[in-house]
């Protein structure tokens, strides 16, 4: 006889009550503060679906962010222009407008990042999760998560100056 592998998980609602702020924040940090709403949607709607079908209720936050940062992601490829692979330039995607962010010239720079590091420096400042789960959410390796913070905050650092000691 197989195991019973029945999770015990809170009721739906308490995860709602217990993060929209952090799914919330964490959209509108990738997607902006226009479509960082219906990313938040978009990722409650997934999260909603999969939630009786989950295997365990540890990281139950990290789960949620890691459906927000796919949705952003999602979001992001399917803004951008479809055109064969050997012919196509780099692209770069526009984040969220930095007007709107209490430090324009940071969130500036937080922009003209690469996505994958634009994404890795959010998830782990803005969503504050560790390398793991920034990993998680990359489909990457914690070692990679690192590199990628890494190399996005000396960019930054470089792009405004500040230096670090």
């Amino acid at each position: 006889m197989a195991p019973d592998k029945t999770v015990s998980l809170p009721p739906f609602q308490a995860l709602v009550d217990a993060h929209w702020r952090d799914v919330a924040r964490l959209a509108r940090a990738l997607a902006g503060p226009v479509d960082g709403d219906d990313v938040a949607q978009r990722a409650w709607e997934k999260a909603f679906a999969a939630y009786s079908g989950l295997t365990s209720a540890k990281n139950l936050r990290s789960w949620l962010l890691t459906i927000t940062a796919r949705c952003a992601t999602d979001l992001h490829r399917a803004r951008r222009p479809q055109r064969p692979l050997d012919e196509a330039p780099a692209v770069a995607v526009d984040g969220p407008d930095a007007a709107d962010w209490p430090d324009p010239d940071l969130w500036r720079a937080v922009n003209e990042l690469p996505e994958r590091q634009r994404f890795a420096i959010t998830l782990k400042y803005v969503g504050d999760l560790d390398h793991h789960g920034v990993a998680a959410a990359l489909d990457t390796t914690p070692a990679a998560s690192r590199r990628l913070v890494s190399d996005a905050l000396a960019t930054l650092r470089t792009k405004l100056g500040v230096h670090h000691g």
